[in-house]
């Protein structure tokens, strides 16, 4: 430590600054007509107010900074209680007293947030279905949530400080694969990993985030077997049932003794009906291998404006409309996109041949999507929940999958297929929305 320091400075300063007004008191005392008694009495008081005025100037400097160095070190070790008592006026000392005030309430503030804040993250970790584990730069974990420690099956105390390897953590936390197959205490099964770092003290951590898809997936499958299991057994009994009901019925024609005289004619009209059940049933099963047996898109660069129009002078029941067409390009399987077209186009017709109505159609490009809009003036639909539901049709003599492959065909090329009632008028809008690019 100097030893010329701040208060010593000042009281150097102060009794150097008094110096010459003592050295010009001494001379007039010394060529004065004064007695020895008045000299030195005169002397001792004007060094004593002197050394009082150096002691005063020292305390009004000195004891303000160390009432500021006071409060800065309890806002160091975390006190923002401490306040500084604020001088009268408007003096610079009282400025600084209220902005040091001012940053203790701010930073008490803000203390208190952030303890709010990683009070209710806390919650979230320990509540989350997730396994959470942080691990520093030597992949030893530091921090572990509930749902990771009945993962591993020990507690966060046990398991704080061990190296990933030794947590059987070794292989999520370097792999390259967002889904692995991953077996712990605590359960085997599908694993996604999430990792990303942060860093705390300086140093950079790890951030690993374990999410089980085993019973989501198999909870997906589930119910995916329910729906095809649902919909192949209704459509299997709508079959069957008029096949028996007619066997049975050809059967009890067949043993009666003597025959009807028309029994070639109920014989003929029997084997009818089981031949268009049987041709039913054969249409259904294609058009669900149809269906599951979707291609990937093999995309090339489409002129979309020509296409459509090719599509549109496909439908010859109803003239369709094209209102603000310009030449735009899109990349796409052009066998795909023009079967989806088809199948929007003819559902537009079908609904706006029941009330003889119109259909519109146009597209526009927006944000680097194109955006086709198809419109009739058909009554509409009754329910939104069931249109894209394969197998689903309200139409006599209907497969059910137009509209069901038309969205996973527009899905495949990374865009959506949406079907609303229309607000300007009767009928229903269809938007396709495909990226001009290719899906990203």
């Amino acid at each position: 430590m100097s030893f010329f320091t701040h208060d010593r400075r000042i009281t150097l300063l102060t009794m150097t600054t008094a110096l010459p007004a003592i050295a010009l008191c001494g001379v007039l005392l010394w060529i004065g007509n004064y007695s020895t008694l008045v000299r030195v009495t005169a002397l001792v008081l004007a060094a004593g107010a002197w050394i009082a005025l150096t002691v005063v100037v020292r305390d009004r400097v000195a004891r303000p900074l160390q009432t500021i160095a006071n409060l800065l070190a309890a806002m160091r070790e975390g006190d923002f209680s401490v306040r500084a008592r604020e001088a009268p006026g408007s003096d610079p000392l009282a400025h600084v007293m209220l902005e040091i005030n001012t940053l203790a309430e701010t930073l008490r503030v803000q203390r208190l947030g952030a303890q709010e804040a990683t009070a209710l993250l806390r919650s979230v970790m320990a509540e989350i279905n997730v396994a959470i584990f942080a691990f520093d730069n030597e992949h030893r974990l530091v921090l572990v949530n509930r749902a990771g420690e009945k993962l591993l099956g020990q507690d966060a105390m046990t398991l704080i400080g061990h190296p990933a390897g030794q947590l059987g953590l070794q292989a999520a936390l370097g792999g390259t694969s967002t889904i692995q197959e991953l077996s712990f205490p605590g359960g085997t099964g599908r694993w996604e990993t999430r990792r990303t770092t942060f860093w705390q003290g300086g140093t950079r951590h790890e951030l690993l985030v374990l999410s089980d898809l085993s019973q989501p997936l198999r909870d997906q499958e589930r119910e995916a077997w329910r729906r095809l299991i649902r919909v192949i057994g209704h459509e299997l009994n709508n079959s069957l049932a008029p096949i028996k009901s007619i066997a049975g019925s050809l059967e009890s024609l067949l043993a009666r003794d003597p025959p009807p005289d028309d029994w070639r004619e109920d014989m003929q009209r029997g084997l009818g009906i089981v031949a268009s059940r049987a041709d039913a049933l054969s249409r259904f099963t294609s058009a669900y291998a149809r269906l599951a047996r979707l291609p990937a898109p093999t995309r090339k660069t489409v002129a979309f404006g020509e296409l459509m129009r090719r599509v549109v002078g496909l439908e010859s029941r109803l003239p369709i409309t094209l209102d603000g067409c310009f030449e735009t390009t899109v990349s796409a399987d052009a066998d795909q996109l023009e079967q989806l077209l088809i199948n929007v186009l003819r559902n537009a017709t079908d609904a706006a041949l029941e009330t003889g109505g119109g259909v519109a159609a146009k597209w526009a490009t927006q944000d680097g999507m194109l955006v086709v809009l198809i419109e009739d003036e058909g009554p509409g639909l009754q329910s939104t929940s069931n249109l894209f539901v394969p197998f689903f049709t309200t139409k006599p003599g209907g497969s059910g999958i137009g509209l069901a492959l038309s969205r996973q065909i527009a899905e495949g090329h990374g865009g959506t297929l949406a079907l609303e009632n229309r607000t300007d008028r009767r009928g229903t809008r269809a938007t396709l929305r495909l990226p001009l690019g290719g899906p990203s």
